[in-house]
């Protein structure tokens, strides 16, 4: 599960970042509510813990803006404002759960888990097309007019990224970040290797869609 932590204490951020590491999970972290929105925007995250006093913009106004988008990404609000007033706003605006500070951390660890043991909703984009293309997200199966064939987890969240965003030029730092995480130490040229495998899947599957190399900036997907 990978998780996006925004908390402007930096000692707070920094102490949940490593912890929740601990427990095996993937951690984006930053600290005010714009760098917040730009991750939220690429939704690549499974769980969002979300402060709700935060420098620029506020948590909820963060999530708002994100359910005004229809991003359905789970959220905690995590938080030193405990009233029942403040609850009940922080969960009509969309949380899915409210945590007051001071917390204990397997009081934390136990909401998350309880929110990944949750069905996830089925939603149209369960599969995402582009021209004789199409994908299956939960299974990772690729399907054109030549056949299925199933893909690996990291082929599939490249791929992921480039339909959701047709004829974008995404750029190479950010497919690393997309795929590969923040944290990540991974080599330019593991990119350039699952570019490669992409497009033999994409041949495969007898797909007209291709993968353009854009010189000196990334590459977009084109039907």
């Amino acid at each position: 599960m990978r998780i996006l932590l925004v908390e402007d204490d930096a000692k707070l951020n920094e102490a949940l970042a490593f912890q929740l590491k601990k427990e095996g999970f993937q951690v984006d972290a930053c600290y005010d509510g714009e760098e917040a929105l730009y991750y939220i925007e690429e939704q690549i995250h499974d769980l969002i813990l979300l402060d709700r006093m935060l420098p620029l913009i506020s948590g909820t106004e963060v999530l708002s803006r994100m359910r005004q988008a229809r991003n359905e990404t789970p959220v905690i609000l995590i938080t030193a404002l405990g009233t029942l007033d403040d609850k009940v706003t922080g969960l009509d605006t969309g949380a899915d759960d409210y945590l007051v500070k001071p917390f204990a951390f397997e009081e934390l660890v136990a909401r998350i888990r309880c929110i990944a043991r949750r069905p996830r909703r089925m939603e149209a984009d369960a599969q995402l097309t582009l021209g004789d293309l199409v994908y299956h997200l939960g299974e990772n199966i690729l399907t054109g007019p030549a056949g299925s064939h199933s893909i690996s987890k990291r082929e599939g969240a490249l791929l992921e990224a480039f339909l959701r965003n047709p004829g974008q030029t995404l750029s190479r730092s950010l497919l690393l970040i997309k795929v590969w995480g923040m944290d990540s130490d991974v080599e330019e040229g593991n990119l350039d290797n699952y570019i490669h495998f992409l497009r033999r899947r994409l041949k495969s599957a007898g797909s007209s869609v291709h993968l353009r190399t854009v010189r000196g900036i990334g590459y977009r997907i084109e039907a």
